[in-house]
């Protein structure tokens, strides 16, 4: 049974720094590409970031590019998401997600596995 587990959410004012984490269980981590996505209120669950198995390959959003750092350690079975210049259109629930290997989907349908989300609040 596949696990996610989300953290390092909070509260930030705008312009500041959070580190999000996600930690795998119950697959070969190094085998699965990792995706963080988020959900604002009233609004469709969206793509963040994306990595390839073994980290070479990343891809962002448009609204995150730039800001936003993807990385993994797959030694600890963990994803990260290092997010900077926090905007508080940035405010949403960050969602951790796998996939099988060969490309980094965009989409939702695209990944198999879900974690429980962790908020982020940024303050104006």
């Amino acid at each position: 049974q596949v696990q996610l587990e989300e953290s390092g959410g909070g509260l930030v004012q705008a312009g500041g720094s959070l580190n999000l984490s996600c930690v795998a269980s119950g697959r070969t981590f190094s085998s699965y590409i990792m995706g963080w996505f988020r959900q604002a209120p009233g609004k469709e669950r969206e793509f963040v970031a994306g990595i390839s198995e073994r980290g070479v390959r990343t891809r962002y959003s448009e609204s995150v590019e730039g800001r936003f750092t993807i990385s993994r350690d797959n030694n600890k079975n963990t994803v990260y998401l290092f997010m900077n210049s926090l905007k508080p259109e940035d405010t949403a629930v960050y969602y951790c997600a796998m996939r099988p290997w060969l490309e980094i989907r965009t989409t939702v349908d695209g990944y198999d596995y879900w974690g429980q989300g962790t908020q982020v609040t940024v303050s104006s």
